[in-house]
């Protein structure tokens, strides 16, 4: 037991305005959890221009992350995490700071990293039990996770949760690309890379106000759909050119039967149409094996890029390294109050 490793967990809230519900989700966050023995709260400010910050440094959140102006719920999320990642956490579990989700389960939801049944957890809302949620929206919601669970080869319910518990492993071999949201990127990359997930049902707070990632469910649909393309085709894309290889061969073939049929008929003239549309398919083919071989040969060089930026990410975060970031840090609060005191003089 004296050897057992300790535990230090960051929970991240990317905020964009949220001085009216930061403390309903702050008051509900637990100060203990069986198996953790540090528990860090920290904010993301991206870009807020009302007192969020002050006010959660007066409820006594101590790491602050922050953005001259709104960066976007990805790069919040990435940013946090290189944060947390920097002072030694060992799982981060992100919330959201209009107050959707239930804070108090986080010793919940955190558990099953804790057990090593998992590297990443991610919230169930029970989306077909949400009043808010119109019959529409709960459609395209399990459509959408539906997709993103045959992308990524898996079985999480609710795929656009951002309720998510993650480990410092699961973490070090992500690498968020996509600019509107990392849900749907996450889950795909961790199917992909072999990533332990799971899911825990939970249920939602009523809602406090319209999502500030998207105007309307076509635009969320739209920004979805382009992030789970964009991160289908970064692990699958040789899937498409070899069925392109396939069925563009196997089409070209038929009219070269065809004509083959009818010259051994003795009807070959006013046949030569099935040749002309036999050379442009198989033509395809070529294109589509081409492009095959090209996506098979990015497809190893991305994986030796990623096993290079992991060890990286594991140099950059390893313990010896804590101690440079804790005093860069204690330097950029050094300077923001000193330019804050130069300000006050100035006014005067």
């Amino acid at each position: 037991m004296g050897n057992r490793q300790h535990m230090r967990l960051f929970i991240q809230i990317p905020c964009l305005n949220e001085e009216k519900t930061l403390p309903s989700v702050l008051e509900k966050i637990p100060r203990t959890i069986p198996g953790i023995d540090h528990i860090e709260l920290m904010i993301v400010d991206d870009g807020c221009s009302d007192n969020t910050v002050e006010v959660a440094r007066r409820l006594g959140v101590k790491h602050v992350v922050q953005h001259t102006r709104p960066m976007g719920l990805a790069r919040a999320f990435r940013d946090g995490v290189d944060y947390a990642l920097k002072h030694g956490a060992d799982i981060v579990v992100n919330t959201d700071g209009d107050n959707q989700y239930p804070s108090e389960k986080i010793g919940d939801l955190v558990q099953p990293i804790l057990r090593h049944d998992a590297d990443i957890v991610v919230g169930d809302r029970q989306t077909s039990k949400i009043s808010e949620f119109s019959p529409f929206k709960k459609l395209m919601q399990r459509f959408g996770s539906w997709v993103v669970n045959k992308a990524a080869g898996t079985n999480i319910p609710d795929a656009a949760s951002g309720f998510r518990a993650y480990s410092r492993k699961a973490l070090i071999q992500l690498n968020i690309v996509t600019e509107f949201s990392y849900c749907m990127e996450t889950i795909i990359q961790a199917g992909n890379k072999r990533i332990a997930i799971t899911s825990y049902s939970i249920t939602t707070n009523p809602k406090t106000r319209e999502s500030r990632l998207f105007t309307n469910i076509f635009e969320h649909m739209a920004k979805s759909g382009g992030a789970i393309v964009r991160s289908f085709l970064m692990f699958k894309a040789h899937t498409i050119f070899l069925w392109g290889t396939l069925i563009f061969g196997v089409l070209g073939l038929l009219p070269f039967v065809r004509f083959l049929y009818f010259l051994s008929a003795g009807q070959s003239s006013g046949h030569i149409q099935s040749l002309l549309a036999g050379i442009a398919l198989l033509i395809c083919a070529v294109i589509s094996l081409a492009l095959l071989i090209i996506s098979e040969v990015q497809r190893i060089q991305r994986k030796l890029v990623e096993d290079q930026l992991e060890r990286t990410k594991e140099i950059m975060y390893a313990k010896p390294l804590r101690d440079t970031w804790a005093q860069e840090d204690t330097a950029e609060k050094f300077d923001a109050l000193r330019y804050s005191a130069q300000s006050a003089v100035d006014q005067k």
